[in-house]
């Protein structure tokens, strides 16, 4: 639920969703999620001081429900 709530936003955000990718993985520290875009969607993620992108990561660790650690990552594409 957390992963396909991610992928929403990210999707919402970015000009090219189709080359948006999501990804979840389970670690030793919780839910690893990893978002990979086209870099010239990057920044709109990332937004103006990282707010967006602190604000997606803020969203995730609340539909968590605190059951787990949420972790998003913005990698390069």
């Amino acid at each position: 639920m957390v992963t396909e709530l991610v992928a929403f936003l990210a999707a919402s955000l970015v000009a090219e969703p189709e080359r948006l990718e999501v990804q979840a993985r389970e670690s030793s520290r919780g839910l690893e999620i990893q978002i990979r875009c086209a870099p010239d969607d990057a920044g709109r993620l990332i937004g103006r001081g990282g707010r967006t992108i602190n604000s997606i990561r803020t969203l995730a660790r609340a539909a968590s429900e605190g059951q787990e650690r949420v972790e998003v990552h913005l990698l390069d594409a």
